[in-house]
């Protein structure tokens, strides 16, 4: 089991400060979005991961709100395995703009050419999307049998069994079949928290509500998520693929950010 961090933090003109830092950091591999790729261009990448020593665990596409939108994605899956990565990352459109039909065709475009490229194409379950619910994701997971999941124990906490506590090990059990891929990232609910999250479920939700919403992700410890009970769930269902730790929203001094989350993961890992 290695483990990673994404460089959601960094912009694609500073893309290699990101890989300089997860390396420093000592994490074993990287997450970076489609975007970033496409922007720096694939032999750059392919010389950053080569110079500081990290194996790519995912590239992650836009989000997926057309046709055209899923046929780049796909017709990028290619340069996405050439680059090394294990896992093509699904982000679902927008809640309430399509139908399920239509994300089928979506998704299954893009799982298929992911396929062929000899990668594991896995879905992100998340917030304010036509995916975020537990019976969303096993829908969708049903009908594709090419999709896996990456599970996000920040995005699936909201809508599990143990809401408003920091429990999320029913996700863990209840896809014990499907995780291919697991994101890291802690929440601190505000006292708005579960109208946000209710609010971001229904059709057009106030931009506050969206804002307010994902503030509240944080770094591993200074939430109210348990992960020292997520290892032990992940160990219990024989899980050994990778963690990677996705901080979003703390722009400042992101290097920090990287160490204290590192030291955090490694610190539960010693306690087992």
């Amino acid at each position: 089991m290695g483990t990673g961090y994404t460089t959601i933090m960094y912009d694609a003109e500073s893309l290699e400060t990101g890989f300089s830092d997860v390396s420093s950091c000592r994490y074993d591999g990287v997450e970076v979005g489609l975007e970033k790729v496409r922007a720096a261009g694939p032999e750059i990448v392919a010389d950053w991961l080569d110079t500081y020593d990290l194996d790519l665990y995912c590239v992650m596409s836009s989000w997926i709100e057309s046709e055209a939108i899923a046929q780049r994605v796909a017709d990028d899956a290619a340069t996405v395995a050439d680059l090394g990565a294990e896992f093509l990352g699904i982000l679902p459109p927008q809640r309430h703009r399509n139908d399920d039909e239509l994300v089928d065709a979506w998704l299954e475009t893009i799982s298929e050419s992911a396929a062929d490229a000899g990668l594991t194409p896995v879905l992100h379950h998340h917030g304010a999307t036509h995916i975020e619910r537990p019976d969303e994701i096993r829908r969708f997971l049903d009908v594709h049998d090419r999709l896996r999941l990456v599970f996000d124990t920040a995005h699936y906490y909201p809508y599990g069994d143990h809401y408003p506590e920091g429990n999320v090990t029913d996700g863990i059990e209840r896809f014990a079949d499907d995780i291919a891929y697991v994101h890291l990232k802690d929440v601190a609910p505000t006292s708005s928290f579960t109208r946000n999250r209710d609010a971001l479920s229904a059709p057009r939700p106030h931009l506050d509500n969206v804002i307010n919403y994902f503030r509240t992700f944080t770094d591993l410890g200074r939430g109210t998520l348990d992960f020292a009970a997520v290892r032990e769930a992940l160990d219990e269902i024989g899980y050994d693929g990778h963690c990677t730790i996705e901080i979003e929203n703390r722009t400042e001094q992101p290097l920090v950010h990287a160490k204290r989350n590192a030291d955090r993961w490694r610190e539960l890992g010693k306690r087992d």
